[in-house]
């Protein structure tokens, strides 16, 4: 059941891609945590304009399980992969380990991954080049990717993209919500997926 729901996810990316327009195959990196089964994480791109998108592959393994259920449900509950989106301006190594970390954090920390949630990984999610903004969290919304249903009772596999934030967005989403800092991204014109951006300074 489980090789079967993976193997349907990579499916299901392959075919969203192609229409996309991205016919290559992905490249693979696989993080493995201790006490954790692996998870890959999937690089997809360059899309048309530019860009690339880093995809898990393993979180929707399992259910995401309420941490204060007293037995977990194999088949029912919520199921998600994270994906992050990114122009191809410089290089981020390590940011396929924060991906993969992100996408563990149901089964580490009984964290339900879902829209407007923040999961602050607490260190940089990849090595920064000098004079660009260090980003240590991932504020999560819908993505462009369809749902993926599962054969019942399974709930289908969710998609939800992964935006790097700084400490000063993080503390501002902690403050205000994410949709004010959404705002404000919008008001000030700030690009998510550059690398090289600044980070937000919300004001309002």
């Amino acid at each position: 059941m489980v090789s079967d729901v993976l193997a349907r996810v990579r499916a299901h990316l392959t075919d969203h891609f192609a229409a996309a327009g991205v016919t290559a195959e992905p490249t693979s990196a696989s993080v493995t945590f201790l006490g954790l089964e692996r998870m890959d994480v999937l690089r997809f791109g360059s899309a048309p304009g530019g860009g690339y998108d880093y995809v898990s592959l393993g979180c929707s393994r399992y259910p995401m399980a309420d941490p204060t259920a007293v037995a977990a449900d194999p088949l029912r509950g919520p199921r998600a992969e994270v994906l992050v989106r990114l122009r191809d301006t410089v290089a981020t190594p390590g940011l396929a380990r924060a991906v993969a970390l992100l996408a563990a954090t149901p089964a580490v920390e009984g964290v339900i991954l879902r829209p407007d949630a923040l999961i602050d990984l607490g260190s940089a999610l990849w090595e920064a080049a000098p004079g660009t903004g260090v980003f240590s969290a991932f504020l999560l919304e819908p993505s462009d990717i369809d749902d993926l249903e599962l054969d019942p009772p399974c709930d289908p596999v969710c998609f939800l993209r992964a935006v790097p934030i700084t400490a000063t967005e993080a503390a501002w989403v902690r403050l205000k919500g994410a949709d004010a800092l959404r705002a404000a991204w919008a008001a000030d014109g700030v690009d998510v997926t550059d690398v090289t951006r600044p980070a937000g300074e919300p004001a309002r």
